[in-house]
């Protein structure tokens, strides 16, 4: 039987976080630290659109991730993903969990694309090549590891 990617990323969050106090919940500890993923995760398919943070009209990578983060977690990421590349912690690529920030040179230019690590070596972008909307890709394809360019965490997961 094959164990579906997301449950297996919900365990694996489930098994290395450990909870603020005692009497934390289950459902605080999920709503904190996978509610940007689950809600990244609810939007694929949404069409790719340059400029754009509003889901109804469409996604590009840096307005996903602004979006995602701003509706789950009331944080407010910069609009470009050069700038999202200076927020929060680095994070080295063997230590990426679930809801790590993942960018990449896209364009020439490094930090050019973001998008959300979901855990297993996959993450969640609006991607304007081939897909044209979000979707979720490997990050060990021969096109994304060669344009990697880093990982930050912007949301605390201890």
């Amino acid at each position: 039987m094959r164990l579906n990617p997301l449950i297996a990323v919900l365990f694996v969050l489930l098994c290395f976080s450990r909870p603020a106090s005692a009497q934390e919940s289950l459902t605080e500890a999920l709503g904190e630290r996978v509610q940007p993923l689950m809600k990244a995760l609810s939007l694929l398919g949404t069409p790719y659109r340059y400029g754009s943070s509003k889901p109804e009209q469409g996604l590009d990578c840096s307005g996903l991730v602004s979006h995602v983060y701003k509706e789950t977690a009331g944080i407010s990421l910069p609009r470009s993903a050069r700038d999202m590349s200076r927020m929060g912690q680095e994070v080295a690529r063997d230590e990426l969990r679930p809801g790590d920030l993942v960018f990449f040179n896209t364009r020439k230019q490094p930090y050019s694309h973001v998008g959300i690590y979901a855990g297993d070596g996959r993450f969640v972008h609006a991607s304007s090549r081939s897909d044209r909307q979000v979707t979720v890709s490997r990050m060990d394809t021969r096109y994304w590891a060669s344009r990697f360019n880093g990982a930050r965490r912007v949301l605390s997961l201890d």
